[in-house]
């Protein structure tokens, strides 16, 4: 391809992300039936310094999250190409925008590997998807510990709510909680054994099979250390958001305890995670889901105080918007330094 077609390509692509980015934005803020009464509940609370200092605390630890995956994709990519920090930070910044406006976030898969320049992109697009996986996994065996710590702390309260016989839901309860440290050690020792997917898919015959295996065997260069650091990572960001949820649910007046505070937004993050979303509907949904939780620990999640639940869409609302949103708009800017066509091909 010639190089004044090339650059005019990759100028079109570009534009057309920065197009779809910045107009789901402005559909989400704008357009979203919640979000006029948040946006009076944050400027009624602006003039206390208390709420301007969580607020920049909060803005701080989406710099620390951003800047954990931006350090855990340089240590993933680095088996096919060496990156600065700084240019993993603007690839996850391309991630978040192109992700933004695709169903479940795939688009993240694709938005950063244009930023590399000769390393193989579908080995990059698995590497990165690898990288998806460790989240998920921490998002999993977090949610699903949080799930139990839930049912055995508050199992009155869910009594009376699901009507349920006592014998049962002890049963249900430590069943399930076996069930849940059975399915927790087994996806672990799976993430751990990730080679063994090359050398099963290595099994298939057929050209088009025999080329994505040989893509996928790029995931057997991690060892288990690696790929523990890459869990912990995970991790560390799982606590950064979740302190987050956690402090502006405090801003917006739901006064939840620390530990059980906790444990619902882990509840919170993993029904968020599971649930297949369009983009389109994502912030709905993500304050539907933090207000049947917390209803739930609260008593009824039906017939809730009006603050109350105000505080709750309000807060899920200004993480969507801290986190993803401005991440979002970000990143569309570092969207003109992808290459989606390059001089050479290597994949």
């Amino acid at each position: 391809m010639k190089t004044k077609v090339r650059k005019t390509y990759n100028f079109l692509i570009s534009l057309l992300i920065i197009f779809a980015t910045y107009g789901f934005i402005y559909q989400q803020l704008f357009h979203e039936r919640d979000i006029k009464a948040v946006y009076q509940a944050f400027l009624d609370s602006f003039n206390n310094m208390w709420f301007i200092n969580l607020i920049i605390l909060v803005f701080i630890l989406m710099i620390l999250n951003w800047g954990t995956e931006a350090f855990k994709w340089k240590l993933l990519i680095h088996k096919i190409e060496k990156i600065s920090w700084v240019k993993s930070l603007e690839a996850v910044f391309s991630g978040v925008a192109v992700s933004s406006f695709t169903p479940n976030r795939v688009g993240d898969y694709f938005g950063r590997v244009f930023i590399l320049e000769k390393a193989n992109r579908i080995e990059g697009v698995f590497i990165t998807i690898l990288g998806s996986m460790s989240q998920l996994l921490v998002t999993f065996l977090a949610g699903t510990s949080c799930i139990f710590f839930l049912f055995l702390g508050h199992h009155e309260t869910l009594l009376t709510y699901f009507n349920i016989p006592a014998h049962l839901y002890t049963y249900f309860l430590w069943g399930g909680g076996v069930l849940i440290l059975g399915l927790d050690t087994l996806f672990v020792l799976l993430f751990l054994n990730i080679s063994l997917l090359s050398s099963l898919a290595g099994k298939f015959k057929g050209k088009v099979l025999e080329k994505i295996t040989s893509y996928i065997l790029v995931l057997s260069a991690y060892t288990v250390r690696e790929l523990i650091g890459i869990i912990l990572l995970s991790a560390f960001r799982f606590i950064v958001f979740s302190v987050q949820l956690f402090i502006l649910l405090r801003i917006f007046s739901v006064e939840l305890p620390f530990f059980p505070g906790m444990v619902i937004i882990g509840v919170i993050f993993f029904a968020i995670t599971m649930i297949p979303t369009v983009a389109i509907a994502e912030l709905g949904i993500r304050g539907s889901v933090s207000l049947f939780i917390i209803g739930i620990y609260l008593g009824n999640p039906f017939d809730m105080p009006p603050g109350i639940a105000l505080g709750i869409v309000a807060a899920s609302t200004s993480l969507w918007i801290i986190n993803l949103a401005i991440p979002a708009l970000i990143g569309a800017i570092f969207v003109f330094n992808l290459k989606f066509f390059r001089r050479s091909v290597h994949g």
